[in-house]
């Protein structure tokens, strides 16, 4: 999605926060290319951890990785002041060990496509994003997008079936909305599935679009989440990032719904705030932590595709709607059968999601 919160760059080595000085990094058992020589990652985040959605995803996935593979990582938060990014990433490849270094989001392309060449014995990955591999170039970067549009079309069928139904805080109309981030094409395809899904279960559904501009402006998706509530709208799907934490508030204190996005935020949110969490029905959960855990593990086994683009969708695993206690229990069984068969769908080729690329 994009990047969030904002402070001088801070790097974080197995797990444990520091200050933007180098730190010896974590040791583990080795799985590369020797018990001396342990693969060393560097996960670099164009913004702060803490957002409980997609940069956290993708620090779990390592942090899995460290545990399962005993990789050695270290975590880079650049902040979210863009005219800082080029010397965080100038600093990390001129003065860090890694094997491995990983970016994310669109905002990170140039910057690799015009470094990655400079360091032809490293290997990059990037998620959420694809550098152009024309003319020869990248031949050393890996890059893992998702079919975010295809999750977020079950958030669709689900939200616009769900609005119907009798439950403390759905009313009679068929309204549903959400709230972006920012209007940029990799939101859009959150929002053209979403629609698409939402229409094809009730084609008199009423959807209220809205961008908030801003990653982590939680007060921002509070502001608009409640104005949603407030033209009849009971559920609403934040794709905003930091922002969205603002939306789930304005559920709880308003008694209506949010569905969540990246992580399964219900799970995530529940231990600080229950009442937030139970009002969080579903997430359409883009699995960056899978697929970083998955593309650490294909590397070791020599079998990662550098040089190319792989896009996950439902199949691969790389996206999917949040079926946890919340989603079990607040949802009737017709429903589940309703996405569950949706979902079999586009499985199987009969439904065809559209794209907001």
């Amino acid at each position: 999605m994009s990047a969030c919160g904002g402070s001088p760059a801070a790097t974080t080595d197995a797990g444990s926060s520091t200050s933007a000085e180098p730190t010896e990094e974590g040791a583990g058992v080795a799985e590369s290319d020797t018990a001396e020589t342990p693969l060393k990652v560097i996960l670099f985040v164009n913004g702060l951890l803490g957002d409980k959605s997609f940069f956290d995803s993708a620090q779990r996935g390592v942090d899995q990785a460290v545990k399962d593979f005993g990789i050695e990582a270290k975590t880079i938060e650049a902040g979210d002041d863009q005219t800082q990014w080029e010397a965080a990433i100038i600093d990390t490849l001129e003065n860090e060990e890694f094997d491995i270094l990983i970016f994310g989001t669109f905002q990170m392309i140039e910057y690799l496509e015009r470094f990655a060449p400079e360091y032809p014995d490293k290997k990059f990955i990037i998620y959420d994003a694809p550098v152009n591999y024309e003319n020869g170039c990248c031949d050393n970067v890996y890059s893992v997008t998702y079919k975010q549009n295809e999750g977020s079309y079950l958030a669709g069928v689900y939200a616009a079936a769900m609005t119907t139904q009798n439950l403390d805080g759905m009313n009679p109309e068929t309204i549903i909305g959400s709230i972006g981030g920012y209007e940029i094409p990799v939101i859009m395809d959150f929002i053209v599935g979403y629609e698409q899904g939402a229409k094809e279960t009730n084609p008199d559904i009423q959807i209220i679009r809205q961008f908030a501009n801003s990653w982590d402006d939680p007060a921002k998706g509070k502001e608009l989440a409640k104005a949603q509530f407030s033209q009849g709208a009971d559920i609403v799907f934040q794709i905003a990032a930091g922002t969205g934490q603002g939306v789930f508030e304005a559920a709880a204190e308003d008694g209506r719904y949010a569905i969540g996005v990246d992580s399964d935020q219900a799970l995530i949110v529940e231990a600080a705030d229950p009442d937030q969490a139970a009002r969080i029905l579903t997430s359409m959960m883009k699995n960056v932590d899978n697929s970083l855990h998955r593309a650490i593990d294909l590397h070791l086994k020599g079998e990662l595709p550098y040089g190319q683009i792989e896009e996950l969708g439902i199949a691969e695993g790389g996206v999917g709607l949040a079926r946890n206690k919340y989603y079990d229990e607040l949802t009737p069984a017709d429903v589940k059968a309703l996405v569950d068969e949706a979902e079999q769908k586009i499985l199987n080729g009969e439904i065809m999601v559209e794209t907001g690329f």
